[in-house]
């Protein structure tokens, strides 16, 4: 319980601070890198819900991400609600999808379940990209908020910035319940696990809809901040490879791992970009490489490397 608060106290001027930079009138620059930032933490601190808790590489992350974006952009086009209303639809899909897939894809373990998950990501770009109320292969545009472009950022900063805080919350929450303890030990040895009495499928399951419905809700708020989307980047796999190099970085045994990764790899993301003139195939390259590293030197991340060391 102390080690709770202090957490708690430690976490709740930073978020505060955060929430108060607008009023700062910062550059617009500053305030959507920290938005990018948010979002990636928020995605990677939910995959690590499932993937970083039970082990089981997940590389179908963006899929989840993307049907919670074209969920909202679908119901403001057709419909005009506002995705800060509708987000929460696009999660409960995404976690639909989930439930639907989990019983066949959690069957498997190791290269087989990344193979399929990698598969997944790809399958549902194509589904979305041969329906006509989706824009098709054209995309779909949405409407711009009625304000100046400094209070739109500020409001989709400070509304990823809230969704960021939940998710750290749900995965500060799971990780010291027994929940979170069932899913540790099934990734210390899953058939261990079963004959002391742990129902490694219903946990994985729980794990698995948990993590998707909190992807769909930061792809339905991306999806308004962007303004236009199309399967291609939406669906990208490099959103999936560099949620789980930021969560293998840091460390998948605890919450705060991912958002460290996060931190450390939207930095050299933005160097990249802003700085260098790298394209987007030279990166994905230097990111592949990057996990590769991260795999075979640093198999706990830095959290595990400074616990060590300590």
């Amino acid at each position: 319980m102390g080690n709770k608060k202090h957490t708690l106290f430690i976490l709740g001027p930073v978020i505060g601070g955060l929430a108060l930079l607008p009023a700062l009138r910062p550059d617009v620059y500053y305030l959507s890198a920290l938005f990018t930032l948010f979002m990636y933490a928020a995605l990677a601190c939910g995959w690590n819900i499932f993937g970083g808790y039970t082990g089981y590489m997940n590389f179908g992350h963006a899929a989840f991400f993307g049907i919670g974006a074209y969920t909202s952009a679908f119901l403001l086009v057709r419909y005009g609600l506002s995705p800060f209303y509708t987000a929460i639809i696009g999660g409960i899909l995404a976690a639909i999808l989930a439930a639907i897939i989990s019983w066949p894809c959690l069957r498997l373990r190791g290269p087989y379940f990344v193979l399929v998950t990698l598969c997944l990501g790809l399958a549902v770009r194509v589904v979305v990209i041969n329906l006509e109320f989706t824009g098709s292969s054209q995309g779909l545009w949405l409407r711009l908020l009625p304000v100046s472009i400094f209070v739109n950022r500020v409001i989709f900063y400070e509304t990823m910035l809230g969704i960021l805080l939940v998710t750290i919350l749900i995965a500060m929450w799971i990780e010291r319940s027994k929940f979170g303890l069932g899913l540790r030990s099934i990734r210390q040895d899953e058939d261990s696990a079963e004959t002391q009495g742990v129902n490694a499928t219903q946990l994985k399951i729980a794990a698995f809809i948990i993590s998707a419905f909190l992807a769909g809700i930061v792809g339905s708020i991306y999806a308004y901040y962007r303004t236009y989307i199309h399967p291609d980047f939406i669906f990208d796999i490099s959103i999936s490879v560099l949620v789980v190099l930021m969560s293998l970085l840091g460390g998948c045994n605890t919450w705060v791992g991912p958002v460290i990764g996060a931190g450390i790899l939207v930095f050299i993301n933005e160097f990249l970009t802003a700085y260098t003139g790298i394209g987007a195939e030279i990166s994905r390259i230097i990111y592949g490489l990057l996990l590769v590293v991260v795999i075979m030197y640093l198999p706990n991340g830095l959290i595990g490397l400074f616990k060590k060391r300590a």
